[in-house]
């Protein structure tokens, strides 16, 4: 991406935001506008220096922009895309951050935009807080970004998206929308569903004995849960066959612990540990 581009940032919460800190530490824009719903908002973001400039105005926001992100609440993307597309020149790289992608996907294909300059993107980063104070510049560094490309995609759209993110320090995956949801129902919704129902679960009156075990596995439910409910509803079917395959291994192991059958409970942890030791960190 070339240094004097002008970059817009829909929605300059952490992502947004971090997007913007990743973009200014490495010279990657001359302009980084921020497009919010609420001027405070903005302030924010301006304080912490995320962006130059903020309006609540998306069209004004778009215009003469080398590159859109929208960085918004996922039941907004798909309608904030379609109003970037109808106001944005036609040779901007437009794309998203939202956790699902299938339903955005085909929601922005439907809106009757020219679609010509989207692709969908989903970073693999993130923080439970939220806010353009909790931003880092550092944030994709390593990181995977998902980039879903469907039939109606341009190659050169993905390409630029792929060289976007790669820019701020990322590695792409290249994903259709729908294995995308069915990907991220394991290994992130799921996870963040049984991070709230070990929280939701725990007797207040014993959290001063909670070790960091507790801590560490329940950190994501401190997360936004109007947010996070928007990303389960929109990922229901998959979630659901997720939240099933866990079910079955939870029913396993408390028939094992009713049985007091200690080799079969070893042999689920030892396979338990074999997936996690694989990850590598």
């Amino acid at each position: 991406m070339a240094s004097n581009s002008k970059v817009t940032i829909i929605g300059v919460g952490l992502i947004g935001g971090s997007i913007g800190l990743a973009l200014r530490e490495r010279g990657l824009a001359e302009h980084i506008v921020g497009v919010g719903r609420r001027q405070v908002s903005l302030d924010r973001a301006l304080q912490c220096e995320v962006i130059d400039q903020g309006t609540l105005d998306v069209a004004a926001g778009v215009a003469d922009a080398d590159v859109v992100i929208v960085a918004t609440p996922v039941d907004s993307v798909a309608t904030d895309v379609v109003k970037v597309l109808q106001a944005a020149p036609a040779s901007a790289l437009v794309t998203d951050a939202g956790s699902t992608k299938l339903k955005i996907c085909a929601e922005i294909e439907a809106g009757g935009a020219n679609t010509a300059g989207f692709v969908g993107s989903h970073p693999l980063a993130g923080d439970h807080r939220s806010g353009p104070e909790f931003a880092r510049g550092d944030l994709f560094v390593d990181k995977a970004v998902v980039v879903t490309p469907t039939d109606q995609t341009h190659e050169e759209t993905t390409q630029r998206a792929e060289a976007f993110w790669a820019s701020l320090g990322a590695r792409t995956v290249r994903m259709p929308p729908d294995q995308h949801d069915q990907a991220l129902a394991s290994t992130s919704h799921l996870p963040h569903l049984v991070a709230s129902a070990l929280a939701a679960c725990t007797p207040e009156d014993w959290l001063s004995l909670a070790a960091t075990g507790w801590a560490d596995t329940t950190r994501v439910a401190a997360a936004d849960p109007q947010l996070w409910a928007q990303i389960f509803a929109q990922n229901s079917p998959e979630l659901i066959k997720s939240l099933d395959r866990l079910l079955a291994q939870l029913q396993a192991a408390r028939t094992n612990l009713l049985a007091n059958d200690h080799t079969q409970l070893e042999h689920f942890l030892q396979q338990a540990k074999r997936t996690r030791d694989a990850l590598g960190n």
